[in-house]
């Protein structure tokens, strides 16, 4: 061991240890479980940031085994470690966080962390470092470790900010870097690839076959992306709300926030950027747009804060959300919509909704050693049998109110040669069949229409479906 390798080595905990800041996940969990708190938080502020931070980690806890580490950091310190070499967790992090990590990864000698009377950040946390140790190395990642760089023998750099990289990167002994391109992470983050959803809000008039209406497709395509934006924002904001659920997830942890490739405090500032967007586009819209797209932004924070926990609720709630897509489309062009398919989409997609739902209980089931309360839902194992019956019963029951449909006078006005839409009936029965029966054989993705859009034989059905509606037109 070198000497600049053998002076006890201080490491950050925040963007450096783990790639999150880890008193923003401890808000976020804060408001969900506790909302009230939102009214205390400034009261708590004006005592100092210690004393926010020591209130937050008194109601909430992060699990460590779960945080987003910086793994070539992590496997560096590990053999560090191994060559006997001390390493201090100094970081501003309240010490119960900062203890709780220190005890899961048993790297650490000693830990320096904020209490309720100190923060531990800039010139206090170089004060604490150089009380104990006269000379130091440090592993750091922005601004707010410069002072302690400067006085660092040794400087390690782990994701480091623009300016670190600018300030430093002459200077650095060992440079760290495990980050996720920037842009493919807000795309991921607003969850474009979910805007597919809400080509329902063209369903209207389609069906009432308005396909050379210029007005009502430019007001048909204002009104997706409208409620694009609005679907984005929550996505983003149920990310946020997520954060110590979606870690505890296998494929979920890999989300952009709970991975910590994006800044959980770039969300708190996307949430309401796009909400603006989304907002704005209803200028060019009929006033009911706005009153639908509203009331969808309050179900849908209602759903993200509270009613995702509640069983059965979840389901039928996002049903409905669903639905209201529909509804949007029909205000948004002014296209009458039938009872008939705002019935058939609710039961179609509250099947849907409890396939993603008995699809995340079966991966539950597969890991007996997972703690199910964990992933902060409101169905256990035991419910699978119960999920199954509901599922495919809303489905069955979905294809039912379309075969009613069929012999409604409404199809007779729309279409000259009716009898083809019967064709699409068998194309239902098999789709819906074969979704209930992959995800009970456990090979469906817990999002169902994110499986479609890749599956072959959704594409096939889909253009034999699309060719019977044409030849009845």
């Amino acid at each position: 061991m070198s000497d600049r390798e053998s002076i006890p080595l201080c490491v950050d905990l925040d963007g450096t240890l783990v790639k999150l800041d880890t008193l923003h996940q401890a808000l976020f969990l804060l408001l969900r479980r506790h909302p009230a708190s939102i009214l205390k938080i400034p009261g708590w502020l004006t005592k100092g940031k210690a004393y926010l931070k020591d209130q937050v980690m008194q109601r909430v806890s992060l699990n460590a085994a779960v945080l987003p580490y910086n793994g070539k950091f992590l496997v560096w310190l590990k053999k560090e470690h191994a060559l006997g070499r001390k390493l201090i967790l100094a970081t501003a992090s309240n010490y119960r966080t900062a203890n709780a990590v220190a005890e899961h990864l048993g790297l650490f000698d000693d830990v320096l962390a904020s209490s309720a009377d100190s923060n531990l950040r800039h010139g206090n946390k170089l004060a604490a470092i150089q009380e104990k140790f006269p000379k130091f190395g440090y592993a750091g990642n922005d601004a707010a470790d410069f002072p302690v760089w400067d006085a660092a023998a040794e400087v390690v750099l782990v994701n480091p900010s623009p300016a670190a990289m600018k300030g430093y990167a002459l200077k650095a002994d060992h440079i760290f870097v495990e980050q996720r391109p920037a842009g493919a992470m807000f795309i991921k983050a607003m969850r474009c690839h979910q805007w597919l959803k809400n080509v329902l809000v063209f369903s209207p008039m389609l069906l009432a076959h308005r396909f050379t209406d210029t007005a009502a497709i430019v007001q048909s395509v204002i009104a997706f992306f409208a409620f694009s934006f609005a679907a984005s924002a929550i996505y983003v904001l149920n990310d946020l709300f997520d954060l110590s659920a979606d870690q505890h997830h296998p494929r979920k942890c890999k989300r952009p926030f709970a991975s910590g490739d994006l800044p959980i405090a770039i969300g708190a500032m996307l949430t309401p950027l796009l909400v603006a967007i989304s907002l704005s586009l209803c200028a060019f819209l009929p006033p009911p747009f706005l009153y639908v797209l509203l009331t969808y932004y309050v179900l849908t924070t209602a759903y993200s804060w509270r009613v995702k926990q509640v069983a059965v609720a979840d389901v039928l709630m996002l049903a409905i959300l669903f639905s209201m897509r529909i509804i949007a489309g029909s205000v948004a062009t002014a296209t009458p919509v039938s009872g008939w398919f705002v019935e058939f989409a609710i039961f179609f997609f509250l099947s849907l909704a409890l396939v993603k739902r008995l699809s995340e209980l079966r991966e539950m089931k597969e890991k007996a050693d997972e703690d199910n309360t964990q992933r902060e839902r409101g169905y256990a194992v035991e419910d699978l049998p119960l999920l199954l019956g509901f599922g495919v019963s809303s489905g069955y029951i979905a294809i039912l109110v379309f075969t009613m449909y069929l012999g409604s006078e409404r199809v007779v006005e729309l279409y000259s040669r009716p009898h083809f839409l019967w064709a699409l009936c068998p194309l239902l029965l098999y789709w819906v069949t074969r979704i209930w029966h992959l995800a009970w054989r456990g090979k469906m993705n817990d999002d169902p229409l994110a499986f479609a859009a890749r599956d072959l034989q959704t594409f096939v059905v889909g253009a034999i479906g699309i060719t019977a509606l044409l030849y009845a037109i």
